[in-house]
């Protein structure tokens, strides 16, 4: 049984004028513990909606989306919100880190919402993540005070400090330059593959893609497999063209 099974989900949005728009038709994805999957899409083709769709965040308008054998569109409200809050991790492209807190305030956030031990031990965990990306030695300082890449490795430990099954990454790497976005991936693949969660990125970025070990496209609302050569002669492309 897989962690996250999408069987022919569709998502449709209706327009004022009453017409429908199509966003997602017939999409179909499975996703196992411990698996690294990457939807490639151009702007507007639909990939944060699925994401959005995976993550609890919206729901399907037909079609099937089983979590853990469980079907998700049976779920009340407070289970859902449970469920996001356990279950899955969230790395955005533009990092939503709060303004006026320490990147050690912000990797914690999240266990602020735990009961017992882990919301007792908050602050350790969040300086353990933190040291694990790399940044213990800059844990008390506000995200302005932080690069880009750094501010993305704040997000990237914050998904983790709860130490999800799935992390969902929507453009991990958009508002960076090619060399530290190609590092931020590497972490962020090393890192859910030490912890077994599974990966699942949403990008433009073929090199990025390249990076998981199933890829599909999202064009039309439609989700097909992505052929590996493509992904990973952008990949060698783009890297190169980062070294030089």
């Amino acid at each position: 049984m897989s962690l996250l099974e999408l069987a022919g989900v569709r998502r449709e949005v209706r327009l004022p004028d009453g017409s429908v728009l199509p966003i997602l038709t017939g999409v179909d994805l499975s996703v196992d513990h411990g698996d690294h999957v990457a939807v490639v899409g151009r702007s507007g083709s639909g990939k944060s909606t699925l994401l959005n769709i995976l993550g609890l965040l919206d729901a399907p308008t037909g079609g099937d989306y089983l979590l853990d054998g469980e079907p998700t569109d049976r779920l009340r409200a407070r289970r859902r919100s449970r469920l996001r809050g356990e279950v899955f991790g969230f790395v955005f492209q533009q990092f939503n880190l709060l303004p006026r807190r320490t990147a050690l305030e912000n990797v914690a956030a999240p266990l602020l919402y735990s009961s017992g031990r882990a919301y007792l031990t908050r602050t350790r965990a969040a300086r353990e993540m933190l040291e694990r990306v790399g940044l213990g030695a800059r844990a008390e300082q506000v995200p302005e005070r932080l690069s880009g890449g750094e501010q993305q490795r704040v997000a990237i430990a914050r998904a983790l400090v709860r130490r999800p099954q799935v992390v969902l990454a929507d453009e991990p790497t958009g508002a960076l330059d090619v060399e530290t976005g190609a590092r931020v991936m590497d972490l962020l693949t090393e890192v859910t593959r030490e912890t077994g969660a599974a990966l699942v990125t949403i990008t433009h970025d073929l090199s990025v893609a390249a990076l998981a070990g199933r890829r599909f496209r999202l064009d039309g609302g439609h989700l097909s497999p992505l052929p590996a050569g493509s992904a990973l002669a952008a990949a060698t492309s783009a890297r190169s063209g980062g070294t030089a």
